[in-house]
């Protein structure tokens, strides 16, 4: 089936690229060149789309955007080329949980999460090994060893083992109190719940708005909820 291509909005939402700075890079940069469908809205092919997934994640390594969009593929790739993954400490977690990610099994890769988090306390795994596994997924990714998907599917076994985790602690109900979200554009959760992890098992009272809240409303929640 040919693809038609993807909307703005559905780029924005595979990326974390906001509209707006697809449309300045189209304009400074001539990239991304979306095409346009009979009335007129942009589609942005599948091999743009891939580009621009690159792009961000290189982006949240530090590297300048302007750079980016400009490098040619070769350059892009050899950018993004990552370093050998290493081994947690000790035991085969990182080789354990990208094997079980390829191979799509979810039951599988649940009770692994579990059993190391429980195996190491979850200060440690969240200290420890979470940003390993991490690293390990993206780099996975870039590598071509892992599909887009499967990186979700990661992403979300973890997210929920965090979330139970968080739930099982007992409440902070004293200081310091912690608003904790992320600012508009970002949208990824795991660093809100690792930190939210952290502080729980501190005895903060955490308060978690989810992710994209406007910066005004950071400053009304942080009032309103009179955090520290």
């Amino acid at each position: 089936m040919n693809n038609p291509g993807f909307t703005i909005g559905a780029v924005e939402r595979d990326t974390g690229l906001a509209k707006d700075t697809l449309r300045v890079w189209e304009r400074r940069y001539g990239f991304p060149q979306p095409e346009r469908d009979t009335n007129g809205e942009r589609l942005y092919p599948a091999a743009q789309v891939e580009r621009l997934r690159l792009i961000k994640r290189l982006m949240d390594q530090g590297f300048r955007p302007g750079k980016l969009v400009m490098a040619d593929d070769a350059e892009l790739l050899a950018l993004g080329a990552p370093p050998p993954a290493q081994a947690a400490p000790g035991d085969g977690v990182l080789d354990e949980i990208i094997a079980l990610t390829r191979a799509n099994d979810v039951t599988a890769l649940r009770s692994a999460l579990t059993q190391t988090m429980h195996r190491q306390g979850l200060q440690r795994f969240v200290l420890e090994t979470v940003p390993l596994l991490n690293a390990a997924i993206g780099d996975a990714w870039m590598r071509g060893e892992i599909q887009v998907f499967e990186e979700h599917l990661y992403t979300e076994q973890m997210q929920s083992l965090l979330r139970q985790a968080i739930l099982a602690l007992p409440p902070g109900t004293g200081r310091p109190r912690v608003v904790l979200t992320t600012v508009p554009e970002e949208q990824h959760v795991l660093g809100i719940l690792m930190s939210e992890c952290l502080l729980t098992l501190e005895g903060a009272a955490c308060i978690s708005l989810g992710t994209q809240t406007p910066l005004v409303d950071i400053a009304r929640a942080a009032i309103a909820h009179e955090a520290d």
